[in-house]
């Protein structure tokens, strides 16, 4: 069975997670946490995080990735999303439910002042069969656009490919 889901990534590195979730997903509706493979996804580790949502609206850091000690303030595991300055917990919790409720990934990125988060947020099966567990992936981008988009560079050096 093929599924289509409706947020299929933005940058690269969101459209390889959202691929490896997808892969090891197969005909499920939702992968377990124990399916996700570290070594698939260890480009990405460092912005990876694991959070568990209780039955009471709750969000709790299981895994946080050493990359977002810096956004975060510190190590994280085992730590309540509410722990957050407000700005980093509202990141943090961009899609959380939204995840869980549609059962597929969801994502985006956001303008901000001084940068962009690209954020994503992938939903999994706990191992007692519980749906109340989301992969999020977050890195924080450059607001700085490049002079030149990458195809100008590629048209650029085809034409002066023909001209020679």
């Amino acid at each position: 069975m093929i599924r289509q889901g409706g947020f299929r990534g933005l940058s690269r590195a969101q459209k390889e997670i959202i691929g490896h979730w997808e892969a090891v997903r197969g005909d499920r509706s939702l992968p377990g946490k124990s399916d996700i493979d570290p070594g698939a996804l260890r480009t990405h580790l460092a912005s990876i995080s694991i959070i568990e949502l209780s039955a009471h609206g709750e969000a709790r850091f299981r895994i946080a990735g050493s990359g977002l000690r810096r956004m975060l303030g510190g190590e994280m595991r085992g730590r309540f999303l509410n722990e957050l300055e407000s700005d980093l917990a509202a990141m943090w919790s961009l899609g959380l439910n939204g995840a869980i409720r549609r059962a597929e990934p969801v994502g985006g990125i956001v303008e901000r002042s001084k940068d962009q988060h690209a954020w994503l947020r992938l939903p999994l099966e706990a191992e007692n069969g519980a749906r109340n567990l989301v992969m999020c992936h977050d890195v924080l981008l450059s607001n700085r656009k490049p002079e030149r988009p990458e195809h100008e560079d590629f048209l650029s050096a085809l034409t002066r490919g023909l001209a020679a």
